[in-house]
This record gives structure tokens, sequence and C-alpha cells, in this order.
């Protein structure tokens, strides 16, 4: 029904993530209408950032230069790691102005399952960020899945005895009700409970 050049663009974008069919094919008919200017302006701009953009030498986060702009910031906290999973969870962290140490992104969390082992992340780099000295706490902030609580357990047991290392705290968010809240997540606010 569409032409080849047409299918091949929306064949394209369904490979990005959270993009089906049909929202390909509006974002397709989208391009298609604009002037010719702006689709080679978009074009460009991803051309440019995949030229450009690489990761950082020290933690992994995505910069221009052979250091991000957290680990050249010699206001940051050095005594004090994040460790995430992906360069988009940097940006949620730092959305909170509560951080003022250093990251390191691991470009994933353990997955046996799908082929992704300690070998195929940057849980080398982090150990040898910790040999180095000048770091007293790893905070694992791996996202609260199967996956990423495997990956902050196996690093926890390789920092041990090494550092002092935490975890960020989970349990239900602000404005929840407890109707709605599962056991595991219940369970965890019960644990990680403070004082008033």
């Amino acid at each position: 029904m569409l032409s080849p050049a047409v299918e091949n663009l929306v064949a394209q974008l369904t490979r990005l993530p959270g993009i089906g069919t049909r929202t390909a094919q509006r974002l397709a008919f989208h391009l298609l209408s604009i002037p010719k200017e702006e689709a080679l302006a978009l074009a460009g701009a991803i051309a440019e950032v995949k030229e450009r953009v690489r990761f950082c030498a020290e933690c992994g986060n995505l910069t221009e230069e052979e250091l991000c702009g957290i680990c050249s910031d010699a206001r940051r906290d050095r005594s004090v790691i994040c460790v995430v999973e992906q360069p988009v969870d940097v940006v949620s962290v730092e959305r909170t102005h509560e951080y003022r140490g250093l990251y390191h992104v691991l470009g994933g969390a353990l997955s046996p399952l799908d082929g992704v082992d300690p070998g195929d992340l940057r849980i080398g780099g982090l150990l040898e960020r910790v040999a180095r000295g000048g770091v007293d706490e790893v905070v694992l902030a791996t996202n609260p899945t199967m996956t990423g609580e495997a990956t902050a357990g196996y690093i926890a047991d390789r920092l041990r005895d090494r550092v002092t290392v935490t975890r960020l705290a989970s349990g239900l968010p602000v404005g929840g009700d407890l109707e709605y809240a599962d056991e595991v997540t219940l369970g965890r606010a019960l644990a990680g409970r403070r004082p008033a």
C-alpha cells in the first residue's frame, strides 16, 4: 500500500523503543508533510549526535569530550559514586538536585537469560575506580527490577569490606494509597521505615 521508501522509514522508526507500527506510520506521514529543510534538520541532528557523542572515559556517561561535565567538575564530591544502569538514569538523579557526587554508568544490568554477564557491563571499571582510593561510599541506584536487584547484589558482594555500599531507599510513592501497594513495595516501605 505504501511506497518502498515509506515502508522502509516506517520499519526503521519501529525499531525505536516504544514506537509501534501505527505510531511509526504517523511519524512517517508527519515527516512527509513538513518542509524538506525540517526533515533534513532532524536527519542532520541524528547524524551529528552519532558522530560527536561518546561515553565518558571515567564514568560511562554521555559526552562530547574525553570526560563528561560531571567528572570534570571539581566541585563534585569525589568520595561518593552513584552506580546507575544507563546514562538516562544520571539525568533522573541530577534532576533531584540532592546528589553532588560522581557517577558510574554500567551500560545495562546483569541478565544471564539475555546473555548479559558481568564482563558485558562496566563493573570492572567501577572496581578499578574504588581500588584507586578516595572513594568512601558507593550508592547502588540500579532499577528495582529482578535484573537491577541482581546487579546491585553482585556489585555489593564485590565491594564489601572495601567501601561503604548503600542502596537507594524504596517503598511507597508520595501520593500513593496503601490499598493499591503491592506486597513487595509495602514490605520494603516497612523495612526501610525511619523516625518521624
